[in-house]
């Protein structure tokens, strides 16, 4: 199974089901499962983003590193500006949507009960 790694918070906004679009600088033509890999690291800039989503009460505060944390699946690949116009203020805050980009839709997450460490 494929895999795509996030680090924290943004992995767990993804399993969460609060990010249904990641964003990425290239596009990829698979369409299909991906286990949501939630990095080991954990810099001081996602670590100053997480208390910020902390306070809108998307994700819990202890969040899995070094773990697959989800399952989802990869619908459609857009480019960033086709997409963003379309996303809630939230959703925008949650990506970089510069132009050039591309935006990764995920639908049918589905959260591990347990993380697996990996």
């Amino acid at each position: 199974m494929k895999a795509l790694s996030l680090t924290q918070p943004w992995a767990s906004l993804v399993a969460s089901g609060a990010k249904k679009v990641e964003t990425r600088s290239w596009s990829t033509s698979y369409r299909g499962r991906l286990a949501i890999h939630a990095a080991k690291g954990f810099p001081k800039w996602a670590q100053d983003f997480a208390r910020w989503v902390f306070r809108q009460h998307h994700v819990p505060e202890h969040l899995p590193r070094g773990a697959i944390i989800a399952l989802v699946t990869l619908v459609d690949v857009r480019r960033t500006e086709e997409i963003a116009p379309t996303l809630s203020a939230l959703e925008r805050i949650y990506g970089d949507y510069s132009v050039g980009r591309y935006a990764w839709v995920l639908e049918d997450v589905q959260m591990l009960p347990q993380p697996i460490p990996y």
